[in-house]
This record gives structure tokens, C-alpha cells and sequence, in this order.
């Protein structure tokens, strides 16, 4: 029923805004050539009351970081009636928190790396756990906040505890692990293809290798061993289910082949709302599948509802 009114929520007020406004371009200008009626929303504080007047048969949830992400908009939704893609109230706010989905995830049997809690005022003097490890906000996207932490490093990086720092003041530390990056794609009950992203002229896949066009190259299918490649896609859609996502999710991974074919593969976290920019993984994945970038929009649509 291409007729629906398809309300594209996007932009919004957390560090992610500038990704979300590219996303919903790129979404509501593929679901208008799709045949949908569009109104692009551009969320503020008085989103609510937009959409109980503006009562749209779908609303397609471009929003990424807090807010928009964390079961926050999803609960307003719920509240209107309005049906919405990608994942409900509790699923978005587990995946959003990263040591609530690793617990998830590991209880489900799928691999993750030792990791910790602590106040960023703790770690300025001695290291948190031995290096090399990583240093996350807990609950930030876009790689926002990410510090590698070195072996060479003889003490902390300072600018977790310094004034610059805007991602809370309860940080994940979590072994590094050495290795390829890789990430699968879940739409509904199928785990889509296996990509490996290798940043270019960056040290890890941070913000610029994500949206900065020839930021990192992206190899679909990844060119890994077909058992590597299964198992991959089998520890994607565990913990998209576990966690109890819904619509589109996207699983990162770590890699470690250096010793052998078999090595170490770490799942690191679930994106419950994938980039939808002209650089995003999550399109490319798809179309490789076989869904060309308005069929997989459409089939979201077309999946939206309440009590997700």
C-alpha cells in the first residue's frame, strides 16, 4: 500500500545529528521515489505533539545516538499509536547501553571481551586494566568518545578526565583485540551478508572512516573462510535476537586471524539504527543480497509497528 503517509524522523539533538539529517535525506528521498507520501520531521523537543497532529500511518525512525536511539522516541511512539520501524522500547534501550548488551549477548553464548565500569575520574593516574584496551562511553554512537589505549601508553589518556569530555562520567573499559573488522547486517529473521571495513589512513573505523566519503573501503562479501563467514552471520542474528531487536540491526565484530584461520572472533555491539547515508554499510550489505536501497526502505515500512 504505497499510498501510507510515512513520516521520516530525523536530525535531533544528540552528537549524531549531523549523520541522522544525512540518513533521513537519503531515506525520505528513496521512500517518496518508492511512491510513499513523505513529511520530513526535523525532531525537536515538541516532537510529540508534531506527530499526534501531524498522525502518520508509519513513522520511519532515522534518529541515531540518545533520544532517538535509546527507547526514548520509541516509548513517544507507543504513547501515539503510531507504528515505527526498527527495534521497540526495551531492545533499543539494552543495545544503546553496551554493558547491558554484552551481558545480553554473552548469556546467549555469543563471544565478547572483558570489559568494566568506571568513573573517568578514577583512571587518570593508573590504568584501568592492562594495555592495550579501549575506553567507550557507554551509551554514544558513531564511535564518538572511542580511545585506543596503546601497550606503549604509560599512563591513561587525560582527555577522559578532562573538560573537553562530553560523553558522561561512567565509561566502558574493554580489552582491545587485535584483528579485522567486520559487521553483519540483520533484516527480520535473516542475517544478511558479511562485510570487512578497512579504514583508510585512520587507525580504527572512528567518525571520519563512517560518513567522510573514501573514508574505508568496504569489502562485500568479506574474504574470510565460509565457516568463519557462517559463524559470523549465526552470532549476528543470536544477538539481534537475544537482545530482542526488531527490523534492521547491524553486529561488529572483531576478527583475529594472525595465528590461525580459526583465531578469535569478538562480537563488540548491535546497532539497532544502522546509518542510511550514502556511505553507510547496512545499504551496501542489503543490495549485495539483493535488496536494492528502496526495497529494503519499503520492507521496513512495511514491517512498522507498535509493541515492538
Amino acid at each position: 500500500m504505497k499510498s501510507k503517509h510515512v513520516a521520516v524522523l530525523m536530525g535531533g539533538f544528540s552528537s549524531e545529528r549531523p549523520v541522522s539529517l544525512s540518513s533521513g535525506k537519503s531515506c525520505a528521498d528513496a521512500l517518496e521515489a518508492e511512491g510513499y507520501h513523505v513529511t520530513r520531521i526535523d525532531v525537536d523537543r515538541n516532537v510529540g505533539s508534531v506527530l499526534a497532529d501531524l498522525k502518520p500511518d508509519v513513522a520511519f525512525n532515522a534518529l541515531h545516538g540518545p533520544f532517538g536511539e535509546d527507547g526514548t522516541i520509541q516509548g513517544i511512539l507507543e504513547y501515539l499509536g503510531i507504528p515505527y520501524t526498527h527495534s521497540g522500547v526495551l531492545a533499543s534501550a539494552l543495545a544503546m547501553n553496551k554493558m547491558q548488551a554484552k551481558k545480553i549477548a554473552k548469556a546467549a553464548g555469543v563471544p565478547v571481551a572483558e570489559s568494566k565500569i568506571v568513573n573517568r575520574f578514577k583512571v587518570v593516574d593508573k590504568h584501568p586494566m592492562p594495555a592495550p584496551y579501549v575506553v567507550k562511553p557507554v551509551a554514544e554512537g558513531s564511535s564518538f568518545g572511542v580511545v585506543i589505549v596503546k601497550e606503549d601508553r604509560s599512563h591513561p589518556p587525560q582527555i577522559i578526565s578532562s573538560a573537553e569530555w562530553r560523553y558522561g562520567d561512567e565509561v566502558m573499559v574493554e580489552r582491545y583485540v587485535h584483528g579485522r573488522e567486520l559487521t553483519c547486517a540483520v533484516m527480520g529473521d535473516v542475517a544478511l551478508g558479511v562485510c570487512e571495513i578497512v579504514p583508510t589512513g585512520h587507525a580504527f573505523y572512528d567518525y571520519d572512516s563512517k560518513y567522510v566519503p573514501g573514508g574505508s573501503k568496504h569489502e562485500i562479501p568479506a574474504k574470510i573462510s565460509l565457516n568463519i563467514y557462517q559463524k559470523i552471520q549465526t552470532l549476528a542474528l543470536k544477538a539481534h535476537q537475544a537482545i530482542g531487536c526488531r527490523g534492521v540491526s547491524r553486529s561488529d565484530f572483531r576478527y583475529d586471524d594472525r595465528h590461525s584461520e580459526n583465531g578469535e572472533i569478538i562480537w563488540l555491539e548491535v546497532n539497532t539504527q544502522p546509518g542510511m547515508t550514502p556511505t553507510s554499510l547496512v545499504p551496501e550489505i542489503a543490495a549485495q543480497a539483493g535488496h536494492s536501497f528502496g526495497e529494503l526502505l519499503s520492507w521496513m515500512v512495511e514491517d512498522a509497528s507498535c509493541l515492538r
